[in-house]
Protein backbone atom coordinates (compact mmCIF):
# COMPACT_ATOMS: atom_id res chain seq x y z
CA UNK A 1 0.00 0.00 0.00
CA UNK A 2 1.40 3.36 -1.05
CA UNK A 3 0.89 6.59 0.87
CA UNK A 4 1.63 10.19 -0.06
CA UNK A 5 3.42 12.05 2.73
CA UNK A 6 5.36 15.22 3.36
CA UNK A 7 8.79 14.68 4.81
CA UNK A 8 11.88 16.33 6.29
CA UNK A 9 15.10 14.43 5.61
CA UNK A 10 17.13 13.92 8.77
CA UNK A 11 20.14 11.92 7.63
CA UNK A 12 21.53 9.27 5.33
CA UNK A 13 23.54 6.28 6.57
CA UNK A 14 25.63 4.00 4.38
CA UNK A 15 24.11 0.53 4.65
CA UNK A 16 25.70 -1.64 1.96
CA UNK A 17 27.37 -1.47 -1.42
CA UNK A 18 23.94 -1.14 -3.00
CA UNK A 19 21.80 0.78 -0.51
CA UNK A 20 21.72 3.70 1.90
CA UNK A 21 19.28 4.08 4.75
CA UNK A 22 17.55 7.45 4.73
CA UNK A 23 15.69 8.65 7.82
CA UNK A 24 12.79 10.98 7.10
CA UNK A 25 10.47 12.67 9.55
CA UNK A 26 7.00 12.62 7.97
CA UNK A 27 3.82 14.51 8.72
CA UNK A 28 1.54 11.49 8.91
CA UNK A 29 3.72 8.65 10.18
CA UNK A 30 6.48 10.26 12.19
CA UNK A 31 9.99 8.87 11.74
CA UNK A 32 10.38 6.52 8.78
CA UNK A 33 13.42 4.69 7.44
CA UNK A 34 13.89 3.96 3.75
CA UNK A 35 16.26 1.65 1.91
CA UNK A 36 17.38 3.74 -1.06
CA UNK A 37 19.41 2.19 -3.92
CA UNK A 38 22.69 3.97 -4.56
CA UNK A 39 22.77 3.74 -8.34
CA UNK A 40 24.89 5.70 -10.80
CA UNK A 41 22.21 6.80 -13.20
CA UNK A 42 21.14 10.40 -13.66
CA UNK A 43 17.82 9.59 -11.98
CA UNK A 44 19.62 8.09 -8.96
CA UNK A 45 21.87 11.14 -8.61
CA UNK A 46 18.87 13.46 -8.82
CA UNK A 47 17.02 11.44 -6.17
CA UNK A 48 20.01 11.47 -3.84
CA UNK A 49 20.35 15.24 -4.29
CA UNK A 50 16.78 15.60 -3.03
CA UNK A 51 17.63 13.59 0.09
CA UNK A 52 20.15 15.98 1.60
CA UNK A 53 19.79 16.79 5.33
CA UNK A 54 16.72 18.98 6.03
CA UNK A 55 15.40 18.65 2.47
CA UNK A 56 11.65 19.24 2.39
CA UNK A 57 10.10 16.60 0.18
CA UNK A 58 6.87 15.02 -1.00
CA UNK A 59 7.16 11.26 -1.02
CA UNK A 60 5.14 8.29 -2.07
CA UNK A 61 6.09 5.39 0.14
CA UNK A 62 5.22 1.75 0.46
CA UNK A 63 4.13 1.27 4.07
CA UNK A 64 4.28 -2.27 5.43
CA UNK A 65 3.07 -2.97 8.95
CA UNK A 66 5.76 -4.55 11.12
CA UNK A 67 8.69 -3.69 8.85
CA UNK A 68 11.46 -1.38 9.96
CA UNK A 69 12.35 -0.32 6.42
CA UNK A 70 9.99 1.12 3.85
CA UNK A 71 10.58 1.73 0.17
CA UNK A 72 10.28 4.96 -1.79
CA UNK A 73 8.22 4.89 -4.93
CA UNK A 74 8.67 8.58 -5.65
CA UNK A 75 10.34 11.60 -4.06
CA UNK A 76 9.99 15.24 -5.08
CA UNK A 77 11.43 18.40 -3.56
CA UNK A 78 8.53 20.59 -2.38
CA UNK A 79 10.56 23.64 -1.33
CA UNK A 80 13.81 24.82 -2.94
CA UNK A 81 16.74 25.14 -0.53
CA UNK A 82 19.41 26.95 -2.54
CA UNK A 83 21.22 29.00 0.12
CA UNK A 84 20.92 26.28 2.75
CA UNK A 85 23.43 24.20 0.79
CA UNK A 86 25.49 26.94 -0.87
CA UNK A 87 25.99 29.24 2.15
CA UNK A 88 28.60 27.62 4.46
CA UNK A 89 27.12 29.20 7.60
CA UNK A 90 23.55 28.13 6.87
CA UNK A 91 24.82 24.71 5.83
CA UNK A 92 26.62 24.23 9.16
CA UNK A 93 23.45 25.23 11.03
CA UNK A 94 21.39 22.83 8.89
CA UNK A 95 23.78 19.95 9.55
CA UNK A 96 23.65 20.61 13.28
CA UNK A 97 19.84 20.77 13.35
CA UNK A 98 19.48 17.61 11.28
CA UNK A 99 22.01 15.73 13.45
CA UNK A 100 20.23 16.72 16.66
CA UNK A 101 16.78 15.90 15.28
CA UNK A 102 18.00 12.48 14.17
CA UNK A 103 18.75 11.79 17.84
CA UNK A 104 15.67 13.28 19.51
CA UNK A 105 12.96 12.18 17.06
CA UNK A 106 12.21 8.49 17.45
CA UNK A 107 8.40 8.35 17.35
CA UNK A 108 6.78 6.27 14.57
CA UNK A 109 3.62 8.39 14.61
CA UNK A 110 2.72 11.84 13.36
CA UNK A 111 3.03 15.00 15.45
CA UNK A 112 1.67 17.84 13.36
CA UNK A 113 2.78 20.79 15.56
CA UNK A 114 6.34 19.45 15.74
CA UNK A 115 6.45 18.75 12.01
CA UNK A 116 5.15 22.24 11.16
CA UNK A 117 7.61 23.90 13.52
CA UNK A 118 10.59 22.16 11.92
CA UNK A 119 9.28 22.70 8.38
CA UNK A 120 8.66 26.41 8.91
CA UNK A 121 12.03 26.84 10.64
CA UNK A 122 13.85 25.29 7.68
CA UNK A 123 11.97 27.53 5.25
CA UNK A 124 12.82 30.59 7.32
CA UNK A 125 16.51 29.69 7.51
CA UNK A 126 16.51 29.44 3.72
CA UNK A 127 14.84 32.84 3.34
CA UNK A 128 16.93 34.85 5.82
CA UNK A 129 19.44 37.12 4.05
CA UNK A 130 21.83 37.23 7.01
CA UNK A 131 22.01 37.63 10.78
CA UNK A 132 21.65 33.91 11.46
CA UNK A 133 24.24 33.62 14.24
CA UNK A 134 21.54 33.01 16.86
CA UNK A 135 19.28 30.85 14.68
CA UNK A 136 20.30 27.49 16.19
CA UNK A 137 19.97 28.88 19.74
CA UNK A 138 16.46 30.17 19.03
CA UNK A 139 15.49 26.94 17.26
CA UNK A 140 16.67 24.74 20.13
CA UNK A 141 14.98 26.80 22.82
CA UNK A 142 11.55 26.69 21.19
CA UNK A 143 11.96 23.09 20.02
CA UNK A 144 11.97 22.20 23.71
CA UNK A 145 8.29 23.18 23.98
CA UNK A 146 7.38 20.63 21.29
CA UNK A 147 9.41 17.95 23.06
CA UNK A 148 7.91 18.67 26.47
CA UNK A 149 11.15 19.91 28.05
CA UNK A 150 10.76 23.70 27.96
CA UNK A 151 11.90 25.36 31.23
CA UNK A 152 9.17 26.32 33.69
CA UNK A 153 9.30 30.10 33.35
CA UNK A 154 6.72 30.73 36.08
CA UNK A 155 9.24 29.59 38.67
CA UNK A 156 11.78 32.28 37.73
CA UNK A 157 12.84 34.92 40.23
CA UNK A 158 15.88 37.16 39.96
CA UNK A 159 18.79 35.55 41.78
CA UNK A 160 17.38 32.01 41.43
CA UNK A 161 19.40 29.08 40.14
CA UNK A 162 18.20 27.00 37.19
CA UNK A 163 17.73 23.35 38.10
CA UNK A 164 18.49 21.63 34.80
CA UNK A 165 17.43 18.25 36.11
CA UNK A 166 13.87 19.34 36.86
CA UNK A 167 13.67 22.25 34.40
CA UNK A 168 12.69 24.81 37.07
CA UNK A 169 14.21 27.87 38.71
CA UNK A 170 15.01 27.38 42.39
CA UNK A 171 16.28 29.62 45.23
CA UNK A 172 19.17 27.28 46.03
CA UNK A 173 20.96 24.34 44.46
CA UNK A 174 19.49 20.88 45.06
CA UNK A 175 21.93 18.11 45.92
CA UNK A 176 22.39 15.60 43.13
CA UNK A 177 20.95 17.88 40.43
CA UNK A 178 22.69 19.80 37.65
CA UNK A 179 22.33 23.58 37.97
CA UNK A 180 23.15 26.88 36.39
CA UNK A 181 24.22 29.66 38.71
CA UNK A 182 21.95 32.74 38.89
CA UNK A 183 23.82 34.84 36.30
CA UNK A 184 23.43 32.06 33.70
CA UNK A 185 19.92 31.17 34.84
CA UNK A 186 18.96 34.76 34.03
CA UNK A 187 20.17 34.24 30.44
CA UNK A 188 18.03 31.11 30.09
CA UNK A 189 15.02 33.13 31.18
CA UNK A 190 15.99 35.87 28.71
CA UNK A 191 15.96 33.35 25.85
CA UNK A 192 12.22 32.89 26.35
CA UNK A 193 11.81 36.32 24.72
CA UNK A 194 13.86 35.39 21.66
CA UNK A 195 11.99 34.74 18.41
CA UNK A 196 13.16 34.29 14.84
CA UNK A 197 11.93 37.84 14.27
CA UNK A 198 14.01 39.52 16.98
CA UNK A 199 16.94 37.12 17.44
CA UNK A 200 19.39 39.52 15.77
CA UNK A 201 19.01 42.03 18.62
CA UNK A 202 20.35 39.49 21.15
CA UNK A 203 24.06 40.24 21.29
CA UNK A 204 26.35 37.38 22.27
CA UNK A 205 30.05 37.06 21.58
CA UNK A 206 31.51 33.75 20.42
CA UNK A 207 32.32 32.47 23.92
CA UNK A 208 28.85 33.37 25.24
CA UNK A 209 27.07 31.77 22.29
CA UNK A 210 29.19 28.62 22.51
CA UNK A 211 28.52 28.38 26.23
CA UNK A 212 24.79 28.69 25.53
CA UNK A 213 25.01 25.93 22.94
CA UNK A 214 26.83 23.63 25.37
CA UNK A 215 24.29 24.33 28.12
CA UNK A 216 21.27 23.70 25.89
CA UNK A 217 22.74 20.46 24.50
CA UNK A 218 23.51 19.31 28.07
CA UNK A 219 19.92 20.13 29.04
CA UNK A 220 18.62 18.09 26.10
CA UNK A 221 20.84 15.16 27.08
CA UNK A 222 19.51 15.24 30.63
CA UNK A 223 15.99 14.84 29.30
CA UNK A 224 16.66 12.54 26.35
CA UNK A 225 19.04 9.62 26.82
CA UNK A 226 19.11 8.97 23.06
CA UNK A 227 21.38 11.96 22.42
CA UNK A 228 24.89 10.66 22.06
CA UNK A 229 28.01 12.34 20.75
CA UNK A 230 27.30 15.16 18.30
CA UNK A 231 29.97 16.13 15.77
CA UNK A 232 28.42 19.24 14.24
CA UNK A 233 28.56 21.62 17.28
CA UNK A 234 32.34 21.85 16.97
CA UNK A 235 31.92 23.25 13.46
CA UNK A 236 29.33 25.78 14.58
CA UNK A 237 31.57 27.03 17.34
CA UNK A 238 34.19 28.16 14.84
CA UNK A 239 31.82 30.22 12.67
CA UNK A 240 30.66 33.23 14.64
CA UNK A 241 32.58 36.03 16.31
Amino acid sequence: MYEKLKGIVLNTIHYSDKHNIVHVYTDGRGLMSFAVPLGRTHAARMRNAMLMPLSLVDIEAAVHSGRELSSLREVRRNYPLATLYSDPVKNAIALFISELLAHVIQEPEGNDPLFRYIEQSVQLLEQLPGQVANFHICFLYHLGAHLGIQPNLESYRKGYWFDMTDGVFVPAAVRGHMHLQPHEAQVIHLLSRMTFGNMSVFRFNRDERNRLLDVIISYYRLHNAAIGTLRSPDILKQLFV
